[in-house]
């Protein structure tokens, strides 16, 4: 896979993940830390209880599976660190900001330095390859030559370049993914968040794109995956935190208590 050159990623030393989720800690805001959870608790109006004092911290750099059953606290948890709603207790930090502090006008600021890549690739259907990974980087004023310059580097990264002038329709799901990967990347973040990113994939395309996400992730930016996928997620032998009924579980233990069912 080629080497990034128009697109600079920075990557700080990095430090020992806590490996037991339960423990509480203090909450840090170290340089090595991009997502840190210390006691978040999530309650609806309804009364629904999502989250129930999670506690984690994902390393600058490193890539981690988001897991869990339906309704287990996995689209509260993204939502807090897309900015859609707030925590109703404890500390939410993304690279070391307090996201109950960005509000207003800064969560488009917060939003454009992570990309997202979602399940339904959100690709505009009238927009080419180029314009559409291009978009991400006009809302934010960039010339037209750093545009150029930096969607050419992306859909180079994901091997899409030669399919700059295509509209969405013409591409298959795992090339639209791609396409989503790219826009993503285009902004230089720090951080991926991938919300089922395989969800409409088949086997061999859901393949191709998480190897796509590791290859990104060698670049030093940190990647959260979010998925249901877990023998793909097994096959990458990463980290996984796992939620259940909007507490952290022990993966192994969960896994083995769903075999003996």
């Amino acid at each position: 896979m080629e080497e990034l050159t128009a697109v600079e990623y920075e990557i700080e030393n990095q430090v020992e993940v806590q490996e037991e989720p339960e423990v509480r800690t203090e909450p840090q805001s170290s340089k090595d830390v991009m997502i840190s959870f210390d006691r978040v608790v999530k309650l609806y109006p309804n009364g629904v209880n999502a989250l129930r004092g999670v506690t984690f911290k994902i390393e600058r750099g490193e890539f981690v599976f988001l897991m869990g059953a339906s309704g287990a606290g996995k689209s509260t948890m993204l939502k807090i660190l897309m900015r859609e709603i707030d925590p109703s207790g404890g500390l939410a930090m993304v690279d070391g900001k307090n996201l109950k502090k960005v509000k207003g006008s800064k969560i488009p600021k917060y939003r454009r330095n992570i990309g997202f890549v979602f399940q339904d690739f959100r690709l505009l259907p009238k927009k080419t390859v180029f314009e559409n990974v291009a978009f991400a980087m006009e809302i934010t004023g960039a010339s037209r030559s750093m545009i150029k310059r930096q969607v050419n580097t992306a859909l180079s990264l994901v091997g899409l370049q030669h399919k700059a002038d295509e509209v969405p329709s013409h591409l298959s799901g795992g090339e639209q993914q791609r396409v989503a990967i790219a826009r993503a990347l285009v902004n230089a973040p720090q951080l991926i968040i991938a919300d089922e990113p395989t969800g409409n994939l088949d086997p061999e395309n859901s393949t191709e794109v998480m190897h796509l996400l590791d290859e990104i992730n060698k670049h030093g930016i940190t990647v959260l995956v979010a998925t249901h996928a877990r023998d793909l997620a097994e096959s990458m032998d990463k980290r996984v935190i796992y939620l259940e009924n909007g507490r952290l579980k022990d993966y192994e233990y969960a896994k083995e208590a769903q075999v003996n069912e």
